[in-house]
């Protein structure tokens, strides 16, 4: 279905996507903290809030 080199080029492209993506989260680490200190509330609000959702779907089912 892929050739060997698609495949060449999917493996490096992942490798140097994440690193890249490490590479520009630390470099602004210092205003990550800054700005977004407390935003994991927002995300476990938002993962309760889907949790609950499909609760109801199984529950009315």
């Amino acid at each position: 279905m892929f050739t060997t080199g698609q495949w060449i080029f999917a493996a490096f492209f992942i490798v140097v996507f994440i690193a890249s993506m490490i590479y520009v989260y630390r470099k602004d680490l210092k205003l990550h903290k800054k700005y977004y200190r407390g935003s994991y509330k927002v995300l476990l609000v938002f993962l309760a809030f889907v949790a609950l959702l499909f609760f109801i779907k199984i529950y009315l089912k």
